[in-house]
Formats: structure tokens, C-alpha cells, sequence
């Protein structure tokens, strides 16, 4: 019996129904510590460049394309970054990309504490964070392979999404009260520290070795690109979150925290609405941990129908506490969207495709979204916030019921087996 067999054997033998099993697993839980702190700092970052720009005196607009810098990389990137990761190796692909944004950071806050930064300059920036991003997230996709026993996939799924949102909780708040006392440099220094924690825990790792690849990088984009074709539940659902982060996600992040500061009072009531999102998709994760759907690609789609819900409550400038909790709904929607979503295609997926299947899910669903954020700005100069947040409120709901009425969704069903262990299931 190899030491990977003691182990799984020893986590089903002693506590495969406890709801914190997966933490008597080594490498999940080395992990977990080293990406909980990373991710603290990164749910940290976005407020801090957010205010460090408008606080030059940036425009929607400028902020716009700063942030469409962080997505646009992404959305060019990623699926090149799904194939390098099963290629070089899951663990060295993040390990390389965590040391990367590390170093980037830290170049933002030393220019900040130095003096006047040009818009261009987070631009630059952002595009390079954006990059690492680009290839540690199908990466991840496909470490969790790595780090969990096959059956606990589904539980895998749902406490990442605590810890990748549990950040989350703290961290917006945490950086309006820093920004307040200290700087967003202090902030974003703050994230580049947090991104060698992650780089120490993943040096940690006791993962496979990388086996020889028999076939060429392009045949293994073209074997991820047929089985994501070949599910059509997959692909629906990608361009459903396309279109759900260009019409409504976008115009949410860019105007909510222009609305924040017009009428809320500025980072600190932007950090707490963001940590209530963060609040809902923590508790759900919880309450989705050891929970199953017979129908999970419906359970997936049917969480988006809270995602729109912040949009109404700004559209109509309600009150923070009032965004905060519709907030924490769209958070419990996305927690339940993605666990299941996750789930659903791990169960019909073999392990060796996870980190394509993730790259080009991601790449969809950010695609249309980084084109909006670019154009948000404008079209919200010409038509007014309020009205564009009120049509990004009803194209949300629309598309998530009109989602929910797909046959295809309906006959995903639950599978006991996962797709590891044998062929892929058709669906």
C-alpha cells in the first residue's frame, strides 16, 4: 500500500462523515492554510486599487479600464494556462504565478508610497496580476485532484468556496478600515506578503510527479475543447455566466463603489457590502458541505437567480445596510451555483481534464465580462447609473429563469461515481 493509499484509507476509515474529514488529509490541509492567507490579502487588494484610483481623481471610466485590465489577460490566457498546467504540473504552474504577483504587488505599493501613479501604471499593473490569475485559476481547477480523494470531491468544492469567500467576509472591511487609518499601499503591501504564504504552501505539497505527455500541447487543447463541446450542459452554462458578468456583474462592480462614495461613505461602506456578499457564500459553502442535489446542474443555475439582487437595491440608492443585505443572497446564489456547477462536472469529467474544463469555463464567463467593464462607464455617463443597474437587475433574473427551463439542465443528474474511476458520462 503506497503512502497516498494510508491516507486515503486512514481519512475514510476514521471520519469519511465528518463534515471537517478533509482536514486529516496532509496536502489539503497545507494547502487550505497557505491559500486562506493569500486569498485574505487578495479579497483586500480590489478595494485598495479601487480608492487608490478614484482618490487621484480617476474617472468611472479610467477605473473602467483598470479593472478591465485585470480581467482581459484572463479571458486571452487562461485556456493556454489550462493546458500548461497539465502539462508542467499543477502545483509548479501556481507556485511559479503566486511568486509572480507576489513581486507585481509590491511594485504597486512601492510606486504608490513613492507618489502620483498614472492611470496607465495600474493598468500595466493590473494586466500582470490578471496574467498569474490567467493561470493559477485552471490550475486549481485541476490541483484539487491532487489534494482530495475522489469522493470527496463535492466537499472539496464546498470548503474552498468558504475559504475563497471567507476572506472575503474580513477582507473588504478589513481594507476600508486600513485605507481609512493607513493607505490602499499599505494594503496592496499587505497582499504581496500574503501571496508568499501561499508560495511556502505550495512548495509543501507531496503532489504526483508530472507523467510524460504523449501527445502535443494543441492535441490537449483540442481534447479539452471536444469534451467541453460534448456536454452541452457545460458550455449553456458558461455562456449564461458570459452574459450574466457583461450585463449584470459588471455594471455592479464598477458603479457600486462610485455609488458607495457618492452616497454610502466611501470604502468602508463598499468593504462591508462586499464582505456581506462574502458572509452569504461562506454560510452557504458550510451549509452545502456533505449535502447533495439529484438535479445539480438545475441547483447550479437556479443560484444565479440572487446575483442581480444588489443591482435592484442600488438602482433605487438604498440604503447600505439594504445592499449589504442583498449582498449576502447573491453570495448564497454564487456559493450554490458554483459548488454544484463543480460538482456536476467533476462527477462526468475525467481528473486529467479538470484544469482545461476549468480554463475554458472561466474564459467564457469572463470573456463578455471584461468587455463590459470597459464600456460600463459610458453607456452609465449617457443613460444614468440608475438605469443601467435597473436593466443589469432585470437581464440577471431573466436569464437565470430562463436558464432553469432547459431540458439539458434538468437531465444532469447526480452520479455516485466519479468520472476517475471510468468513462465520462454523456450530458
Amino acid at each position: 500500500m503506497t503512502a497516498k493509499e494510508v491516507v486515503t484509507y486512514n481519512y475514510r476509515s476514521k471520519s469519511a462523515c465528518g463534515r471537517t474529514a478533509l482536514f486529516r488529509v496532509r496536502d489539503f490541509r497545507v494547502f487550505y492554510l497557505g491559500y486562506a492567507t493569500s486569498l485574505l490579502g487578495s479579497a483586500m487588494a480590489p478595494i485598495a486599487v479601487t480608492f487608490a484610483v478614484l482618490g487621484r481623481g480617476g474617472t468611472p471610466t479610467q477605473l473602467g479600464y483598470v479593472m478591465a485590465a485585470g480581467v482581459v489577460p484572463q479571458v486571452l490566457f487562461m485556456v493556454g494556462g489550462g493546458v500548461l498546467a497539465d502539462w508542467l504540473g499543477r502545483r509548479n504552474v501556481m507556485l511559479g504565478t503566486d511568486a509572480g504577483r507576489m513581486a507585481v504587488q509590491a511594485i504597486l505599493a512601492a510606486v504608490l508610497v513613492a507618489g502620483q501613479v498614472p492611470v496607465w501604471a495600474f493598468v500595466v499593473l493590473s494586466a500582470l496580476r490578471g496574467t498569474g490569475e490567467a493561470f493559477f485559476t485552471p490550475a486549481l481547477g485541476g490541483l484539487r485532484a491532487d489534494i482530495a480523494p475522489p469522493e470527496r470531491l463535492h466537499d472539496a468544492n464546498a470548503l474552498l468556496g468558504v475559504v475563497q469567500n471567507g476572506s472575503r467576509v474580513i477582507g473588504p472591511g478589513l481594507a476600508g478600515v486600513l485605507i481609512a487609518v493607513l493607505s490602499p499601499a499599505a494594503v496592496i503591501a499587505a497582499d504581496a506578503a500574503t501571496f508568499g504564504a501561499s508560495v511556502l504552501a505550495l512548495s509543501l505539497l507531496r503532489v504526483p510527479a508530472v507523467a510524460p505527455r504523449a501527445s502535443t500541447a494543441w492535441g490537449d487543447l483540442k481534447e479539452g475543447w471536444a469534451s467541453f463541446g460534448a456536454h452541452s450542459w457545460i458550455w449553456l452554462t458558461t455562456l449564461q455566466w458570459g452574459l450574466l458578468n457583461l450585463l449584470t456583474y459588471a455594471p455592479y462592480i464598477l458603479l457600486g463603489p462610485v455609488l458607495a462614495q457618492q452616497y454610502m461613505g466611501g470604502a468602508r461602506a463598499w468593504g462591508l457590502i462586499g464582505g456581506a456578499q462574502a458572509a452569504g457564500v461562506v454560510a452557504m459553502s458550510l451549509a452545502l458541505v456533505g449535502r447533495r442535489a439529484s438535479r445539480p446542474a438545475l441547483v447550479s443555475v437556479a443560484g444565479t437567480v440572487a446575483v442581480p439582487l444588489p443591482c435592484v437595491a442600488l438602482a433605487v440608492r438604498a440604503p447600505a445596510a439594504a445592499v449589504a443585505a442583498a449582498a449576502v443572497l447573491a453570495g448564497a446564489g454564487i456559493a450554490v451555483s458554483g459548488t454544484f456547477w463543480a460538482t456536476a462536472m467533476q462527477q462526468r469529467i475525467p481528473a486529467a481534464l479538470y484544469s482545461r474544463i476549468t480554463a475554458l469555463n472561466a474564459t467564457g464567463a469572463f470573456l463578455l465580462g471584461s468587455a463590459g467593464l470597459a464600456v460600463v462607464g459610458p453607456v452609465a455617463a449617457a443613460v444614468g447609473a440608475g438605469h443601467l443597474l435597473a436593466f443589469a437587475a432585470g437581464s440577471g433574473l431573466a436569464s437565470g429563469a430562463a436558464a432553469c427551463c432547459l431540458p439539458v439542465i434538468w437531465r444532469v443528474r447526480w452520479l455516485a461515481q466519479p468520472a476517475g474511476a471510468r468513462k465520462p458520462a454523456a450530458g
